[in-house]
């Protein structure tokens, strides 16, 4: 250890969780020391991570985490995250921002003043590479003075912002790569919600908790969205056909629009979503080098829709993992699986069921044979806690047929995940 660069001493003590154990660790030897001062490269308070942080008053806590900043000399990353009990002084917290922005590459921040710090006005202009901001408020943004000509990555989470001012603050992030939003509070200026953004830059979109009237993203390179936990009317993406990864969890949207970006994609997964199956598949209609598809947990609109497997064999030939679990009813499950078109590339296939009954057999069995190259299958059940003798029956004899059914497919791996 003695041979060790003081470089290397800062690149070990800067990989610490915490910064309590990044001061630990500096008191090995005054290399070490000298390590922390000259040296490090990062920093995380967080409350999480210790409970000594909670066992001391807001006071101590203040200067204790003054003291630690202010001994370095060249931080590239700073995160601060404290909860709710805690609430600095903003002269603090702003000494803490000053003394770093030189150097800073990530900042985390979410920590509670009184007033609130803007860190648009101290950390733009500078060499900001990922922000994250939470519980915090954006108000009255200058695109001119507050801007952010490094930044790639930015989070906003339990941020209160208006819809202009989320839309000047992405135009300036003239390089934005990732931006993801997280349950922001939207300042209404009107009865009906609408956010309109644009990006030429932006990548990878992250959505959580979200609810609007109208979302309109434009961004020409985008190649991931993931929308989680989403209540919206209209949501439309404008772009250039890069997206490739198109994921939904749990949204509730009545017009769905990425007609003009599908053209790359990869990847839909899909997951506790009303859809209207023809609508959905011309939206998709247009991927033809779609390797996975996942429609999971989907309901109809009409009772008596269904997912026709023959336009999914047909419109997706290089699909190779392919996952579907919805209410399979006797006389519409016989009309999905009509058809002899064979999704020849599937190696992977994940079938689940909310209720068992005879019917799921039979799916399972016709979408085997349409999957000549399986190597995988992976069955997914809900078992309720109380069984009756006639529940008991019922899986004994799916469980006896997809036995007597695999006898066939002796080269196929089959997995069982019940719930």
């Amino acid at each position: 250890m003695d041979h060790l660069p003081v470089e290397v001493i800062g690149n070990i003590l800067s990989r610490l969780r915490g910064a309590r154990d990044v001061v630990i660790a500096s008191a090995t030897c005054r290399k070490w020391r000298e390590a922390y001062r000259k040296h490090l490269l990062a920093l995380s308070f967080n409350t999480a991570d210790s409970p000594f942080y909670r066992d001391i008053s807001t006071n101590r806590l203040e200067i204790l985490i003054t003291q630690t900043i202010f001994q370095t000399t060249g931080l590239q990353g700073l995160s601060v995250t404290m909860d709710d009990a805690n609430k600095f002084s903003a002269a603090t917290v702003i000494a803490w921002l000053m003394y770093t922005r030189d150097t800073l590459r990530r900042l985390s921040y979410n920590v509670r003043t009184t007033p609130n710090v803007n860190v648009l006005d101290i950390c733009g202009r500078q060499k900001l590479e990922a922000l994250v901001l939470a519980h915090n408020s954006i108000t009255g943004v200058e695109p001119s003075f507050q801007r952010f000509p490094c930044l790639k990555s930015l989070s906003l989470s339990y941020v209160s912002i208006s819809a202009l001012d989320l839309n000047l603050m992405l135009g300036a992030c003239p390089v934005i790569e990732s931006l993801e939003l997280v349950s922001l509070e939207i300042a209404m200026s009107d009865a009906q919600v609408t956010i309109e953004l644009s990006s030429p830059t932006l990548k990878s979109v992250y959505f959580d908790g979200i609810s609007l009237d109208k979302f309109i993203l434009e961004a020409d390179c985008i190649e991931f969205l993931h929308m989680k936990d989403c209540v919206l009317e209209v949501f439309e993406l404008i772009g250039n056909g890069t997206l490739k990864h198109f994921k939904l969890d749990d949204v509730s949207v009545i017009h769905l629009d990425i007609v003009e970006t599908s053209d790359s994609l990869e990847v839909v997964d899909v997951n506790h979503f009303t859809m209207v199956w023809p609508k959905f598949y011309q939206m998709i209609s247009r991927s033809q080098n779609l390797r996975k598809l996942r429609l999971w947990d989907v309901v109809f609109d009409d009772d008596d829709e269904i997912i026709d497997l023959e336009s999914i064999a047909a419109g997706f030939a290089q699909l190779t993992h392919l996952s579907l679990s919805y209410d399979l009813k006797d006389g519409a499950a016989h009309y999905s699986l009509q058809g002899n078109t064979l999704l020849e590339n599937v190696t992977m296939l994940e079938l689940g069921w909310t209720v068992i009954n005879d019917v799921f057999s039979i799916w399972v069995e016709e979408l085997l044979r349409r999957c000549p190259n399986l190597r995988k299958l992976i069955i997914y059940g809900v078992v309720s806690e109380t069984k009756t003798q006639g529940d008991c029956q019922i899986l004994a004899t799916f469980t006896w047929s997809i036995v007597q059914l695999m006898r066939k497919y002796i080269h196929v791996e089959v997995q069982f995940e019940y719930e």
